[in-house]
């Protein structure tokens, strides 16, 4: 079984401190194999709060995926956007902007989907998507395969398409094809599991969606601050959310979600019928 800690939305420079040693405290609890964080490490990509999210990321346990956010490129200083982009991001955080953890029971790959050009919004590029394709695809049918980006494949009731990562059915029509099952994101500040299949539809693969809230901005959009957990032993997945709950000043586990995969396709199965029903959490 693998367990990976799924963060996102930091926002140093908008953060609520309180949430900060908790956090970690938990997360270390829990000794992952590995944990994501989906980008928007800082608000204002600030050299102080790069700073601060370099810090914080030393304090986690290793190893770990990192991907940007739209937020990690500068936004007023309109040299340093189109210019030098992410280069703080690079210098402090990681020059990888690709970055991927393979082992023999899952295959991470991560990618940056932050552009100058789209302000808020996210893009994958055609050559993106190819590396994606042959990263996953040289891994084997028998690992459960997972994407980290910012910009979301799947969006909540309410949240309108615009807010999808641009080329969603372009990546999602070429990675179902190596059989990608989950993809983790953030961005939007709102925790949830969805399926593809009904977006787009294709035959005989549904993956995962999996959202994560934002787990430290004072930016949260009328939900709570939190977290995910996934824990992983194919052919089954248990999601799980953290909420901080501000005035015990810890976070809880709510009640998971077990999935299961036949063929290419992830299901909702209830407690009652998944092994990892039994899997011990935080």
């Amino acid at each position: 079984m693998r367990t990976i800690v799924h963060l996102s939305d930091i926002h140093f420079g908008r953060t609520d401190h309180a949430t900060i040693a908790p956090l970690v405290e938990t997360v270390t609890g829990m000794r992952p194999d590995l944990v994501a964080v989906s980008g928007d490490l800082t608000q204002r990509a600030r050299t102080v709060e790069f700073r601060d999210a370099k810090a914080f990321l030393d304090t986690l346990p290793k190893p770990l995926i990192v991907v940007p956010g739209n937020h990690d490129v500068p936004l007023h200083n309109l040299y340093a956007r189109f210019v030098q982009k992410l280069e703080k991001y690079q210098r402090f955080i990681s020059r990888d902007l690709e970055p991927s953890y393979f082992d023999e029971e899952i295959a991470v790959a991560g990618i940056n989907t932050a552009r100058s050009s789209t302000w808020k919004n996210g893009r994958l590029s055609h050559g993106q998507i190819a590396r994606l394709h042959r990263r996953l695809c040289a891994a084997g049918a028998e690992v459960v395969k997972i994407v980290v980006t910012h910009h979301p494949f799947e969006l909540p009731e309410g949240v309108t398409s615009r807010s999808l990562v641009g080329r969603a059915h372009a990546a999602m029509n070429s990675l179902s094809s190596c059989g990608a099952d989950l993809f983790l994101a953030g961005h939007l500040h709102l925790g949830f599991t969805a399926g593809t299949a009904v977006r787009y539809g294709i035959a005989g693969h549904s993956a995962l969606v999996i959202q994560a809230g934002t787990a430290t901005s004072t930016r949260n959009r009328g939900e709570v601050n939190s977290f995910n957990v996934i824990r992983i032993a194919s052919p089954e997945v248990q999601v799980q959310r953290f909420a901080w709950i501000a005035e015990a000043g810890r976070f809880h586990g709510g009640a998971p979600q077990y999935f299961r995969r036949l063929g290419r396709s992830w299901n909702l199965v209830p407690k009652s019928e998944s092994f990892l029903a039994g899997t011990p959490s935080v």
